[in-house]
């Protein structure tokens, strides 16, 4: 089992910045890739950004390009997502997830996902 704690989220105006931190433990945490999803109410759960654990390297969703940022601590087991130019769009909880299998970062096909941690971005 994996256990995933997210961190970080809260109540930001706009054009502000959050940093949200998620960190893994567990016996079996050997992961391929970590990534960030958010959910607004009433929507879907939507792809965010994800990192390859080993190389490090990123894939992001295109509403998000440079404004957010995803990086990891491999000595911490910890990802981060760095955001700025927060808009009132950003508002959703955002979840962490990690997954083992080599495979397309952008779905949900991911095999433990935290609980999740909300950001609220005020207009």
């Amino acid at each position: 089992q994996v256990q995933l704690v997210e961190s970080g989220g809260g109540l930001v105006q706009a054009g502000g910045s959050v940093r949200l931190s998620c960190a893994a433990s567990g016996r079996t945490f050997r992961p391929y890739a970590m990534g960030w999803f958010r959910q607004a109410p009433g929507k879907e759960r939507e792809f965010v950004a994800a990192i390859r654990w080993s190389v490090g390297t990123t894939s992001y969703a295109d509403s998000v390009k440079g404004r957010f940022t995803i990086s990891r601590d491999n000595a911490k087991n910890t990802v981060y997502l760095q955001m700025i130019s927060l808009k009132p769009e950003d508002t959703a909880v955002y979840y962490c997830a990690t997954r083992r299998g080599i495979g397309v970062l952008t779905t949900t096909e991911y095999d433990y996902w935290g609980q999740g941690t909300q950001v609220t971005v005020s207009s």
